[in-house]
């Protein structure tokens, strides 16, 4: 079975073309993922505070000060809402 860990919501993007990127953050603000949905998706899709990724799947934060916000931000998400609580 593949090594998880829990990321958590750190940002919500609307670009062009009717789409939408959430990024998902450890802790430590050091890795993240990156998910793209479309609108429409979104409004059938239940979006949590908390995602559970396995680890061969997670991007390394390059930026010093985006890691620090992604930290703060997960620190702000971790203690006004659970894992599974649809944001």
């Amino acid at each position: 079975m593949a090594e998880t860990e829990r990321l958590w919501l750190v940002e919500r993007e609307y670009g062009d073309e009717s789409l939408v990127e959430l990024v998902y953050a450890t802790p430590d603000g050091a890795h993240c993922v990156v998910k793209h949905f479309s609108i429409q998706l979104l409004r059938s899709k239940e979006i949590t505070a908390a995602i559970d990724v396995e680890t061969e799947n997670l991007e390394t934060v390059g930026d010093e000060a985006t890691r620090e916000r992604y930290a703060t931000e997960v620190e702000r998400v971790r203690t006004s809402h659970d894992p599974d609580e649809t944001l």
